[in-house]
């Protein structure tokens, strides 16, 4: 909702997107009506907003899907763009532009709202970077069109899922060595993604003769090099070591970032070679019709700290952080891209068991302590030993009871994090590790109504120490994971898991205790 109270009808391209999927339910949260146009809007089912926003299918550069989706519109936000779609991505995002820009004058659209990147000052437009350059075109575009129009130009974003983000976060946690290009000493101004948020969702509501761009950015102007620096800092890293080398250009320097980090090369290479400019914030007046609150915009570090928060909390669902609603614009959301949210390890099983849910779920609620975790108990013991060597707790804790768990409860070298009874166990690893890491089990059933059990190891590693980590155990995993899936499978088949486990091995314990304290009977005695 405006200033004045006013509900607008928005039109969001790119809700597919980073930006825009974070945007869609910053605005249905003003009260403000939402439809987005995306070539597949079947991707957007998995949002959380999307039984909330109408969804039409179309392309920006189709100019009658373009007009249907203009229909009704009081703001259109182009948040598209063609990087990584080829060589010819400047032609694509100009065409586009003109298409979007056309079709808002017909319809009769208020504003439009675009963000574009951040352009450094005095420099030539033939000498920018392919990328920054057609950022800059499309802001112009924009703004020479009788539509009024408000040009946001950011430079790195900071949130899980912003692609520069995601390289910066790669390159800090994958490598403690760094040697690097001079762009690590370009000075840039980064920006949180709750601060663009807002920025964004403010801009709908600017009076009628505003039709200009604005430079936003965070309070801290930082280099690459410190950025990458702070970050190992926020993110409980050891300091890393970056070492500066001329030759090594930006264009060269992109096929180190796409060797190091799972982010596409098509997309590293523009935003690498787009690092070598100089982009600073020239002004601030955004923040005449949009303006700052309390602490905001939002520090580089606590930028940070929200975009690990799911991480440094410990939290997992089915994908990365959430597969449900996020818990703050910088979370990740289940849409990202496969290379967003960073690096998780994961080691997933199933098997199908013949027995009804509710005897699986006793078998997965009763795992650990005296009834064991169902494969390789030398393996499990000699890492129990290990943990307690490095001066952790291994496996001596034991559990609180046989047969329930709640939420909090300890369990061996694991801590219960979530417990939905008859379905979802959850436990987080308290053993000492170069990251964090969670096993989860299911007791669930398939489409054909049968008992299924379904298993998950994950593991976020800390630095290049937790890659090598997972690396080194994983040629073990068949035998402890794939383990444990076909026992506990076989025990609720069986029936012979849960607490019938637990008294079998007591009293086994029990019968070889006595054998051991037994003392022989003498001989009688001869007079």
């Amino acid at each position: 909702m405006t200033t004045d109270g006013q509900r607008l009808h928005c039109l969001v391209t790119g809700a597919s997107g980073y930006i825009g999927g974070r945007l869609v339910p910053e605005l249905l949260q003003e009260g403000h009506r939402v439809r987005c146009l995306a070539r597949s809007p079947g991707k957007l089912r998995d949002h959380p907003w999307a039984a909330h926003a109408e969804s039409v299918r179309g392309d920006v550069t189709d100019p009658e899907s373009v007009a249907a989706a203009m229909r009704g519109v009081d703001v259109a936000y182009y948040l598209v763009h063609a990087l990584g779609s080829g060589s010819r991505f400047e032609d694509t995002d100009r065409a586009a532009a003109r298409i979007f820009a056309e079709q808002a004058r017909a319809a009769g659209v208020r504003r439009i709202v675009y963000l574009g990147g951040l352009t450094p000052q005095g420099v030539p437009e033939a000498s920018l970077s392919p990328h920054l350059r057609s950022r800059a075109e499309v802001g112009q575009i924009f703004l020479d069109s009788p539509v009024p129009a408000t040009v946001l130009r950011a430079a790195v974003v900071i949130g899980s899922g912003s692609a520069s983000f995601e390289m910066l976060r790669y390159l800090t946690e994958r490598l403690p060595v760094m040697v690097t290009p001079s762009w690590v000493h370009t000075r840039t101004q980064p920006i949180g993604v709750r601060d663009v948020l807002r920025y964004l969702v403010g801009s709908a509501g600017m009076p009628d003769d505003v039709d200009r761009a604005f430079d936003i950015g965070g309070p801290d102007v930082l280099t690459y090099r410190d950025m990458m620096l702070r970050y190992a800092a926020v993110a409980g890293l050891p300091r890393r070591f970056i070492v500066p080398v001329p030759v090594l250009t930006p264009r060269l320097s992109s096929h180190w970032v796409g060797l190091v980090t799972p982010v596409p090369a098509s997309l590293a290479r523009p935003l690498t070679e787009s690092l070598r400019h100089e982009v600073v914030c020239r002004e601030h007046d955004i923040a005449r019709y949009v303006p700052d609150l309390p602490g905001r915009p939002l520090p580089f570090d606590e930028a940070l700290t929200l975009a690990l928060r799911k991480v440094r909390e410990a939290q997992v669902a089915t994908r990365w952080s959430s597969a449900s609603v996020p818990g703050a614009p910088s979370d990740p959301l289940p849409t990202d891209p496969d290379w967003a949210g960073g690096s998780l390890y994961q080691d997933e099983r199933q098997r199908p068991v013949d027995a009804p849910r509710a005897a699986l779920w006793k078998v997965v609620e009763g795992i650990g302590g005296e009834n064991g975790w169902y494969s390789s108990p030398l393996a499990w013991a000699v890492r129990g030993w290990l943990d307690r060597f490095a001066g952790g707790v291994g496996l001596r804790r034991g559990r609180r009871d046989t047969e329930r768990l709640r939420v909090g409860d300890s369990l061996d070298f694991w801590r219960v994090e979530e417990l939905e009874p008859g379905h979802l166990l959850r436990l987080r690893a308290e053993m000492r590790l170069p990251g964090l890491a969670w096993l989860e089990m299911y007791a669930e059933t398939d489409d054909d109504g049968r008992t299924r059990y379904r298993q998950r190891a994950l593991f976020h590693p800390r630095g290049l120490l937790g890659h090598a980590y997972w690396w080194s155990v994983a040629p073990f995993h068949s035998a402890v994971f794939g383990g444990m899936a076909r026992n506990i499978a076989r025990a609720a088949s069986e029936g012979t898991g849960g607490p019938r486990r637990a008294a079998r091995v007591r009293r086994s314990r029990e019968r070889r205790s006595a054998r051991q304290h037994r003392s022989p009977s003498a001989p009688p005695h001869q007079e």
